[in-house]
C-alpha cells in the first residue's frame, strides 16, 4: 500500500434527538461542488486534524479521555469539532457564549485560522468523551477505484438542550432532521443521495425506533471495523459487508452503489 492508498483518519457524527418518543438524526446535504459525496446526504463529519491531539491531551480541554486509544480520542475530538463547524452544535460544556464570539470562532475553525483547543481554552469550554459514543468504524477496500480513502470513526452524540443546528452554507447547505427509515426512504424514492456506508448505517439505525434503545444497543456492543469487499456472484459485481455486524443490509450491487 502506497501513502496515497493509506486511509485519512476521519469522524462523524449521528447526532441525534427525541420527538415525542421517536429517535431523528441529522442529515446534511453536501454542496454540489465539494470533492467527497457532492450533493449527498451524510452526517456531519471530516478529517482528524493534528491540532484535534492536543485536545485530548490537555486536561484542562478534556475530561474522560484517560485510556482510550489514541486514534479513538483524536476522532472523538474532531468529530465534536466538525460539528460546530458544519451544523453549529456545540458537544462541549461550559459557559454561555455570545453568539457573535460563537459567529466568530465558528468562521476561523472554518477557515484553519484557529484550532479547536484554542476554542476550548477561549471559552472556558471542555470536552467529555462519553458526550461521543462509538457506533462503527469503517474503511474501504483498499483497492478501491475511489479516490479518497478514509478511516472513518462514526460516533452517536445526544442533541444538547438549547442547541439549534445552522448549516456552514459553503460544505453543508441544508440540514434534515429526520427518521433513519425516512431516509432510506427517500432514497429509494431518488430523492435525495446517499453513499454506501451511510445508507448501510441508516438502515443499521432504522432498526430502533427509541433514542434509548439505541444507546443502550450501542453500548452494549463492541465496534466491529467493518471493510467492504468487491465479490462476483452470478456474473455481477456486489459491494458486501460481513455479516453478524447489526447491520440488515451487508450487500449491494457494485453498479448501483455509490461510494463518494
Amino acid at each position: 500500500m502506497t501513502d496515497a492508498d493509506t486511509p485519512i483518519p476521519a469522524a462523524t457524527v449521528v447526532l441525534l434527538r427525541d420527538r415525542d418518543g421517536t429517535c431523528e438524526l441529522l442529515l446534511l446535504e453536501r454542496h454540489g461542488s465539494t470533492a467527497f459525496a457532492g450533493g449527498a446526504m451524510v452526517f456531519p463529519g471530516g478529517r482528524v486534524d493534528p491540532g484535534d491531539r492536543a485536545v485530548f491531551a490537555d486536561p484542562a480541554l478534556a475530561t474522560g479521555f484517560s485510556g482510550l486509544d489514541p486514534v479513538d480520542a483524536a476522532a472523538r475530538v474532531a468529530a465534536a469539532r466538525e460539528t460546530f463547524e458544519e451544523a453549529d452544535v456545540l458537544l462541549s460544556t461550559g459557559p454561555a457564549i455570545d453568539p457573535a464570539v460563537r459567529r466568530d470562532w465558528r468562521a476561523r475553525l472554518n477557515a484553519s485560522t484557529a484550532t479547536y483547543a484554542d476554542f476550548l481554552a477561549a471559552t472556558g469550554h471542555a470536552l467529555d468523551a462519553a458526550t461521543l459514543v462509538p457506533f462503527a468504524r469503517w474503511v474501504p477496500p483498499a483497492a478501491a477505484k475511489i479516490s479518497r480513502h478514509f478511516d472513518t470513526h462514526f460516533y452517536l452524540a445526544v442533541l444538547p438542550a438549547g442547541e439549534v443546528v445552522a448549516p456552514d452554507g459553503h460544505e453543508a447547505v441544508t440540514a434534515h432532521w429526520t427518521t433513519a427509515a425516512a431516509a432510506v426512504s427517500r432514497a429509494d424514492a431518488g430523492e435525495i443521495g446517499l453513499v454506501f456506508p451511510t445508507r448501510r448505517n441508516l438502515e443499521r439505525l432504522a432498526q430502533y425506533a427509541g433514542l434509548d434503545a439505541l444507546l443502550a444497543a450501542t453500548r452494549a456492543r463492541p465496534v466491529v471495523l467493518t471493510q467492504p469487499a468487491i465479490v462476483e456472484r452470478d456474473g455481477a459485481m456486489w459491494l458486501t459487508i460481513p455479516e453478524g455486524c447489526d447491520y440488515p443490509v451487508t450487500e449491494e450491487r457494485l453498479d448501483t452503489a455509490r461510494r463518494e
